[in-house]
């Protein structure tokens, strides 16, 4: 590591070396606008490992060759005046969502009042205001943000993921694991941590990318597919066909060094902006429970689903498989 920092601390301030910098991790890092207050670090104590170079750091996915984000004319926001009229009012964003009533028959925690129907996601009040409900938690349902195009403003209380990571991360080496990902602050169950980002690519080129790596499910670790609202009738042509797929192998924020658990802290849920863009949906990780600072951080790569129960118990199959090294007493022995 001491390689990797010295000429970053020593030397990239000075001019001339802006394609070191480029590469630089630090650099890229630091080029965060949420840099100053919530930072992300990178630690290694336990052996001389550093990022790989050709690794870039970056805090928003990058649109890839052949992704067609929706046009400008077909984006559309809530008319809401103010928070109240998209909490209960009827908020274009909160279109497919159902009404309902308080998770523990209070309003945002104050007891002994009557229950009224709320749409959001989240909390909008109190110490638990901006995180996720109980109920949204334990599902797999996907959480439908106002957004930039809205009228609401941006303190409304349902921009969570849009107004992006509040929690400071630190990339840290790990004994037996590679990298992973801690925090040094507490979080707090139904917090929203960060969203998983990477290039944004075809169906087509993801298939190719797995052909091409040497171990394709080690490929497989890095990609994630958009499918949440895949159907082959839907009106949409676009989620009709075969998912895009997030690539973070090469570049992607902090999170994409998030070690897989069978007992996780965290889940990802799709995050839905604009609903002309579900095709283009967002990847959110949120705590699942309590997490101390300096836990490690991580979520179940095949969210519970465990198709290879059958496949474990045969010798001639365990070879061609991922053995699984989370640890945890409830642990599956193989990934996939």
């Amino acid at each position: 590591m001491d390689a990797v920092t010295r000429p970053h601390f020593y030397h990239h301030s000075n001019p001339g070396r802006e394609d070191e910098k480029q590469r630089c991790h630090f650099c890229q890092i630091r080029s965060f606008t949420t840099h100053v207050q919530f930072p992300v670090t990178i630690v290694n104590t336990e052996d001389d490992a550093a990022l790989d170079p050709d690794f870039r750091f970056v805090d928003n996915s990058i649109i890839g060759k052949g992704v067609e984000p929706t046009k400008k004319e077909f984006l559309t926001g809530c008319e809401c005046v103010d928070s109240d009229d998209c909490q209960y009012g009827t908020c274009n964003c909160l279109q497919d969502v159902e009404d309902d009533s308080s998770d523990d028959g209070s309003v945002d925690g104050t007891y002994g009042e009557k229950p009224r129907k709320r749409v959001y996601a989240y909390h909008s009040h109190g110490t638990k205001a901006g995180h996720l409900r109980s109920r949204i938690l334990a599902s797999r349902n996907p959480i439908y943000e106002c957004h930039e195009s809205c009228a609401c403003g941006p303190d409304c209380p349902n921009r969570v993921v849009e107004r992006g990571r509040k929690i400071p991360l630190q990339v840290f080496r790990t004994r037996n694991r590679g990298w992973g990902v801690r925090s040094t602050v507490d979080i707090k169950k139904g917090q929203f941590v960060d969203k998983y980002m990477g290039e944004i690519i075809i169906a087509h080129e993801a298939n190719r990318r797995r052909a091409k790596s040497h171990i394709a499910q080690r490929k497989d670790v890095y990609l994630f597919a958009l499918d949440k609202f895949s159907d082959p009738e839907s009106y949409d042509e676009r989620l009709r066909g075969p998912p895009l797929e997030v690539d973070g192998e090469f570049m992607s924020g902090p999170t994409r060094f998030v070690n897989h658990s069978c007992q996780p802290n965290m889940r990802i849920f799709a995050r839905v902006g604009d609903h002309a863009d579900k095709h283009l949906h967002d990847l959110a990780l949120f705590a699942i429970r309590d997490i101390p600072r300096g836990e490690e951080l991580t979520f179940d790569y095949v969210d519970g689903i465990d198709d290879s129960e059958n496949d474990a118990l045969d010798p001639g199959k365990q070879k061609d498989m991922t053995r699984c090294l989370c640890g945890s007493e409830d642990c599956r022995g193989y990934l996939w």
